[in-house]
């Protein structure tokens, strides 16, 4: 007997082993969340800290994340929600998700697991009324100002763009100019004409539209922008702002840190203030956010892991880690929103953007062939302020070509 059992113990080790190769699921039964994030590799170990701590908590779920980079989310998002076999969660920017929402390949979010988040972030992400984003991050750009020019000037900080035209002239005196508006990039201008109510193909060429397109003709033909301003981007309005060419920048709480790296006598004189408004009143902002495809193999537990990594202490230790702005609402009530030393610049910027999302409605709404109608308007910009045409014949064309896109 002494010699057998040794013997039948080899042979039981040797068919358990044999069963797992044969059935590969007894090793690891747990269910497999595929999940994408959009080049997050920096933030490596937040990540994996994330992830295993959810699957401590959830022994049932592994996840398997994967970090694609940005200059390839929005090609490979598309050809894995094609397919029938995409990722159980993806992070993405809300324009290219409103796409996808589109054209009916999001799974639907009950409204009811978003009640911690910010509630003027989740209304701005609906789709005819129902949700399919889930927010993840924000950012929402603070004016970035040169505080001794403005003294040299003799001028307040503007609160809105009237303002900001009216003590152009003083500045323009500094020799330096009020700032450089970029409103040919992306959906800049887009986002300023929101501000004013100007929103869609029906009022693009309303009296409104044209008063917004002509008052930037105005500071255009006076000297008031610079000429670069239907050309340069904003990497470059970051740069004349270093190198103290222009007064006011708009911009996130991030760039401050570039200013003050690359620029550090200029950063001695920056100060910061809230972005400037229009007649309406609210406030601009950006957004990353997450969604699940329709034909995702486990929505259930990649909503679980969302909901996981959007919560209130998931979202602060991001933001601690790169001044960004939680969407959580209780994360947005933490001190870290809401006190800053005087000397903290940084923390100011931070404070000021967190009270900035507490008023964003009506945010710019994303549309159908949004890259389309963005070219539409940059190019509308520069005929105007080129005085190719008359403003209204040109926002009439504008007007026609973007309800084409929408049919």
């Amino acid at each position: 007997m002494k010699k057998i059992f040794p013997v039948l113990i080899i042979v039981l080790t040797v068919l358990l082993t044999g069963i797992k190769i044969l059935n590969p699921k007894t090793i690891d039964a747990r269910t497999e969340v595929t999940f994408w994030t959009l080049q997050m590799s920096d933030f490596s170990s937040y990540m994996n800290e994330i992830i295993s701590e959810f699957e401590t908590a959830n022994p049932d779920i592994k996840i398997k994340w994967i970090d694609v980079p940005f200059s390839e989310g929005e090609k490979r998002t598309l050809a894995s929600v094609l397919s029938d076999n995409p990722p159980d969660l993806i992070n993405l920017n809300p324009d290219f998700s409103a796409l996808l929402a589109q054209k009916g390949a999001l799974y639907e979010i009950d409204t009811d697991l978003m009640k911690e988040f910010n509630q003027e972030i989740i209304n701005s992400l609906k789709y005819n009324g129902k949700l399919y984003l889930i927010p993840w991050y924000a950012t929402s750009a603070v004016t970035i100002y040169n505080k001794d020019l403005v003294k040299k000037a003799g001028v307040k900080v503007p609160q809105t763009y009237e303002q900001m035209a009216e003590i152009s002239p003083q500045i323009r005196k500094t020799g330096a100019y009020a700032m450089l508006p970029n409103i040919t990039e992306n959906d800049t201008m887009l986002r300023i004409l929101n501000k004013y109510g100007v929103n869609s193909y029906e009022n693009i060429n309303s009296p409104k539209a044209v008063q917004v397109f002509d008052f930037f003709q105005r500071l255009y033909n006076n000297d008031l922008i610079p000429k670069e301003s239907i050309t340069q981007t904003h990497r470059e309005a970051l740069e004349k702002y270093m190198a103290e060419q222009i007064v006011f920048f708009q911009s996130g709480a991030n760039f401050l840190n570039m200013i003050k790296e690359n620029a550090p006598s200029t950063y001695a004189k920056t100060d910061v203030a809230p972005q400037f408004k229009g007649e309406l009143g609210q406030n601009d902002f950006s957004m990353m956010n997450f969604i699940i495809p329709l034909k995702a193999a486990h929505k259930d537990e990649a909503l679980k892991f969302a909901l996981f990594i959007t919560n209130e202490k998931n979202q602060l230790k991001l933001a601690k880690l790169t001044n960004i702005l939680a969407t959580n609402d209780n994360a947005l009530k933490n001190n870290f929103y809401r006190e800053y030393a005087q000397d903290d610049l940084i923390a100011k910027a931070r404070v000021i953007s967190a009270q900035q999302l507490s008023h964003i409605s009506p945010a710019l709404k994303t549309n159908r062939n949004q890259k389309d109608i963005n070219t539409l308007i940059n190019t509308a910009v520069q005929e105007v302020l080129l005085r190719k045409n008359a403003t209204q014949t040109i926002l009439d064309s504008v007007a026609k070509n973007w309800k084409d896109l929408n049919n």
